[in-house]
């Protein structure tokens, strides 16, 4: 059974479209609309958009002030900058398939400094046999724990070990009688040799799916048509995995911890989970959040995004932070532990969760309710103890601080593709001092207007 397909969540859906459409920047269409210099961390701001052809730098005040044209986010998001002005992003798309045909470097002046693409042959569209990195969703160097601003580490200029979140079509009649289009972690040295390597569908065991979601699984929806057109069955479909990196647990001996260890994120199935180097599954959450204390005190996590451990360095170091979207996922058949009395879950808001991994105690949370992406996004907490949440599908990016106020606003324009959706899949904050080649920029507050005095165009 389709998990979307479900006529509780058909019903959910519809509500929850009315919710994203008012899902709105605070005060201004487009551009910085809220800005208190002194409360933020500033910096500069990498956006990953998903229709522009490019990757693109703003300033505090919402201001572009570097463009790199030529990626393309929408296949394999996100991009990153590292110290020194390169910036590491996706290129190319596999047609009928959500993947970058290659992970490139590149410096300030966009002069490649290293790529990679040699993983998999695929046909194109003339049916010619061509090599791809079939990459998606996310990619990691090991030298850059979380893939953002810590002051504790520095990532070097050129590649070292890199982890690529990649597809392989496959069989594996365990999970499905369909073809399926499996998730693959991949590790790369920077020769693009194949260092480590590990397939979801082959542990499906391990992930403590009850009989009805396996059921679900099992019976996959008819898939898309087209000249292009996708007929394998993504049935994890998994949409972040980074390296754990250094931590206090893992310094205290609990080995599940370790940085060389994976976190991976099913969006399909409202799965957290943490792979080892031998490939086995060492921690979970999900898919059912209401089978223990802890899990119920966290509550239903569903289609998350982004979930990393926060580096060190930075306050709440060690923690687990997710963005969790809301919307609708999960497999299975009514089941009296879920609050609604099925095994699929719907929620028409989004949140922030952080959560310590060990106790599994929530220790700080955000959610409001204009707050919601059904997609995409993701949450970077900053070294003044605030959090940049990247509100994705309507393409808000907002600063938050521990106390949940907002002290920076940002409000995406349209991309310039066909489609010219405001969205954004991630956004970093950096150092100024990252962009060297760059002065640093003025930085002027930006205050909401009275109530009844905002006009739409002055």
């Amino acid at each position: 059974m389709n998990p979307l397909n479900h006529p509780i969540i058909t019903a959910a859906l519809l509500a929850l479209a009315s919710v994203t459409a008012s899902a709105a920047p605070t005060v201004f269409p487009t551009g910085t609309t809220i800005y208190k210099p002194a409360e933020t961390w500033n910096g500069f701001t990498v956006l990953s958009i998903l229709d522009t052809p490019a990757v693109i730098v703003i300033d505090m005040n919402g201001h572009v002030v570097k463009r790199w044209d030529g990626f393309n986010v929408s296949a394999g998001g996100p991009a990153r900058l590292l110290p020194g002005g390169n910036l590491i992003a996706t290129t190319g798309a596999n047609p009928g398939h959500q993947e970058s045909t290659a992970l490139v470097q590149q410096d300030f002046n966009g002069k490649e400094i290293w790529s990679f693409n040699h993983l998999e042959q695929i046909k194109n569209p003339q049916g010619e046999l061509v090599w791809s990195a079939r990459q998606h969703h996310d990619w990691q160097r090991e030298d850059f724990p979380a893939g953002y601003y810590s002051p504790a580490s520095t990532p070097g200029g050129t590649a070292g070990k890199t982890l690529l979140l990649t597809h392989t079509v496959t069989k594996q009649p365990n999970v499905a009688d369909a073809e399926l289009e499996d998730d693959h972690l991949v590790e790369i040295d920077s020769a693009g040799k194949v260092l480590w390597e590990w397939r979801v569908s082959e542990h499906i065991d391990e992930f403590h799916f009850d009989a009805g979601a396996r059921a679900a699984i099992k019976a996959p929806p008819a898939g898309p048509t087209g000249p292009v057109a996708v007929r394998s069955y993504d049935w994890f479909h998994m949409n972040s995995a980074t390296y754990v990196g250094p931590n206090q647990w893992f310094d205290a001996g609990d080995q599940r911890f370790a940085p060389g260890n994976v976190i991976i994120s099913s969006r399909q199935a409202s799965v957290i989970a943490i792979v080892d180097r031998a490939g086995k599954i060492v921690w979970q959450l999900g898919p059912d959040y209401y089978t223990s204390k802890e899990q119920r005190a966290i509550g239903q996590i569903i289609g998350q995004h982004h979930v990393h451990v926060i580096p060190k360095g930075l306050p709440g170091a060690g923690n687990m932070l997710i963005f969790d979207n809301g919307g609708s996922s999960g497999y299975g058949s009514p089941n009296s532990t879920a609050p609604n009395g099925v095994g699929i879950y719907a929620r028409a808001t989004s949140r922030i969760m952080e959560i310590n991994p060990v106790t599994l105690a929530v220790v700080w949370s955000y959610t409001a309710p204009n707050f919601y992406s059904t997609n995409i996004s993701s949450a970077q907490r900053l070294p003044n103890g605030n959090t940049l949440i990247t509100e994705g599908a309507p393409g808000r990016i907002f600063e938050v601080t521990p106390k949940k106020e907002i002290v920076w606003e940002y409000m995406n324009a349209p991309g310039e593709s066909a489609r010219k959706s405001n969205s954004v899949y991630r956004a970093y904050r950096v150092p100024y001092s990252w962009i060297p080649q760059l002065a640093v920029p003025k930085e002027t507050a930006v205050a909401a207007p009275a109530p009844g005095e905002f006009v739409i165009g002055k």
